[in-house]
């Protein structure tokens, strides 16, 4: 098609043509595999992101992918202990729970923020489908005693997995539904509910389902070099230079990129942290060359991880 003076005209859609042919091998490679996003962060409380995620997790299942979503909700959390007058204490990292507690955590994850998440994604159509860990046993746990200072200590109703079943999830992957799940699981033997920290579910969800990618949302721009003094983000390592940082890492990131690393030695092909406070992260980081986080790859050769954006 010409204009007036015999040139070619110029259509203001051709920058959106050539940004969905960058995307295409990356379309390719990923259709049909399952994709594990931990939603988390600045993400969870920020209305604009939040909008932002649902119209990628749904990009992602409309381009053939199959996206699950595994979510905690710590903010959202604390404040509802503050108005039952119950104390947000820490320990290791993770929040104690006691049994008055993790009755405001089950109320919150399966009754508010999944509530909302679902709500969110089923504004572009019926996709999304919430459950807790305990729906078909979907994730089981035992009581979870860390070490500190040299001694195990009692922390609640903190989980550490014990076993996944993933007959639900994929039943609903089948379907062509968007399983969106709450990190809260039953226990083996007592019969209690635990409180199972989000990273740590994601990371385990993902090697059971053998998902191509985990993908972590957190409030920074990736694995900082040698953080705090460099702001340098390292744009991709193996599992065994990983595995070198973590003894160093910040309390916050430990769960995080420990989960990558059990992920990409259990058989996940990447494990990525990106920056949810950047609207539309997941498909920068999934669909282009530059990527916007950090990437984990399992240890050896691989002709098909070569940058960030694969």
């Amino acid at each position: 098609m010409t204009d007036t003076k015999g040139g070619t005209r110029k259509h203001t859609a051709l920058p959106k043509a050539r940004i969905l042919i960058e995307a295409l091998p990356w379309l390719t490679r990923h259709n049909g595999r399952i994709v594990v996003v931990k939603f988390g962060g600045n993400a969870m409380i920020d209305e604009d992101l939040k909008a932002a995620f649902a119209q990628d997790v749904v990009f992602l299942r409309q381009a053939g992918l199959k996206p699950v979503v595994v979510h905690g909700g710590g903010p959202q959390i604390s404040a509802q202990l503050d108005l039952h007058g119950l104390e947000s204490e820490f320990k290791a990292g993770l929040r104690v729970t006691t049994p008055e507690a993790m009755d405001v955590v089950r109320m919150v994850l399966a009754g508010r923020v999944q509530r909302e998440l679902v709500g969110l994604l089923n504004e572009h159509g019926p996709l999304a489908v919430g459950l807790t860990g305990e729906d078909g046993h979907t994730i089981t746990a035992t009581r979870h005693r860390p070490t500190i200072d040299g001694e195990r200590v009692d922390i609640g109703r903190v989980g550490e997995i014990s076993a996944i079943d993933t007959g639900v999830i994929e039943a609903l992957l089948d379907d062509g539904r968007i399983p969106v799940v709450s990190s809260i699981a039953r226990a083996e033997d007592d019969g209690h509910i635990y409180n199972v920290n989000a990273d740590t579910a994601a990371a385990a969800l993902a090697a059971a389902l053998g998902a191509e990618t985990l993908m972590v949302l957190t409030d920074v721009e990736g694995l900082y070099e040698d953080w705090p003094h460099s702001d340098e983000v390292i744009s991709r390592l193996t599992a065994s230079q990983l595995e070198k940082l973590l003894p160093d890492l910040s309390s916050g990131m430990v769960p995080k990129m420990e989960g990558c690393l059990y992920a990409v030695r259990n058989g996940v092909n990447t494990a990525r942290v990106i920056d949810g406070r950047v609207p539309h992260s997941i498909l920068l980081e999934i669909f282009t060359d530059d990527g916007v986080g950090t990437m984990v790859v399992p240890d050896g050769p691989s002709e098909s991880e070569g940058t960030q954006g694969e």
